[in-house]
């Protein structure tokens, strides 16, 4: 009984598991070739009101439609960059969900990776600073006369305790 019940919350696990994709059957064109391209371009475009899907994935009318124009676009001729081309000309940039590399996205790009250079220089700084305390704390340096006889006027009076 508890191994069926496994195996049926395993295959459940499974199926909920994969990607949903919102393609409908109306949608498919006949030829595989191009459809395949189609999911390829789909899969790259941004769904305008999910934002953080692809059109391949969103149930959205409006990314419905993004996908119905890609294929139509297709079907038409144009070659993949020009299909991306016309689409980015009437959405504007946003609608990639990877950008292109340019001038206006240079920052965009740089980001990341002068996000972590400067996380690394902070944790080198950081651990220099621990090292450089730790070891003035640990420097063994005499007391003067005026702090001497006050330790052993506390420790007198701790004795007398």
């Amino acid at each position: 009984m508890i191994r069926t019940l496994m195996k049926t919350l395993l295959l459940c696990l499974c199926v909920f598991a994969t990607p949903a994709l919102a393609v409908a059957p109306d949608e498919i064109l006949d030829d595989p070739a191009l459809e395949t391209r189609a999911r390829t371009l789909s899969a790259g475009l941004r769904c305008m009101v999910c934002q953080n899907q692809s059109i391949d994935d969103s149930d959205a009318p409006l990314a419905k439609d993004l996908r119905v124009l890609v294929r139509e676009r297709l079907v038409a001729g144009d070659s993949n960059e020009e299909v991306i081309d016309y689409l980015v000309s009437r959405y504007g940039e946003f609608v990639l969900l990877k950008p292109r590399f340019a001038w206006h996205t240079l920052m965009l790009w740089a980001a990341g990776p002068l996000a972590l250079i400067a996380g690394l220089i902070a944790i080198f700084l950081a651990l220099r600073r621990k090292r450089r305390g730790r070891a003035s704390a640990e420097e063994n340096v005499p007391l003067s006369e005026d702090e001497q006889r006050k330790l052993r006027g506390i420790l007198k009076s701790g004795a007398d305790i």
